[in-house]
């Protein structure tokens, strides 16, 4: 069996504001530390049958990026939920919301920037 490892270096600023994410994985495709403004990472402990979470953003993270982040991230635990449960109907309307959320935003900036 192979290990691999994921690190994650957060910069704090005087009040505790990640202020740089930083992130690599061993056996990863890319050999150099990467960039992040936002991370969600999520560990599921099986016998609490609760999910623990590590929800956190830079300063430097504008609205339209934490939407786009946010509608990434809907559509990839869709795309895993079909994968891991073969339930195309539930996948679908998880999409669909996904698609949903990233329109009202969308009017929403629209609104705003006018």
């Amino acid at each position: 069996m192979k290990d691999s490892t994921i690190t994650i270096k957060v910069k704090l600023d005087e009040d505790k504001f990640p202020q740089q994410i930083e992130w690599n994985a061993t056996g990863s495709t890319i050999e150099h530390t990467q960039q992040a403004k936002g991370i969600m990472l999520s560990f599921w402990d099986g016998e609490e049958k609760t999910a623990m979470r590590i929800d956190l953003w830079t300063k430097e993270m504008l609205v339209d990026e934490m939407a786009d982040f946010f509608y990434q991230t809907l559509i990839t635990m869709a795309d895993t939920y079909n994968r891991a449960t073969h339930q195309k109907e539930l996948t679908d309307e998880m999409k669909a919301f996904a698609k949903s959320f990233h329109e009202k935003f969308t009017a929403i900036q629209a609104k705003e920037n006018k």
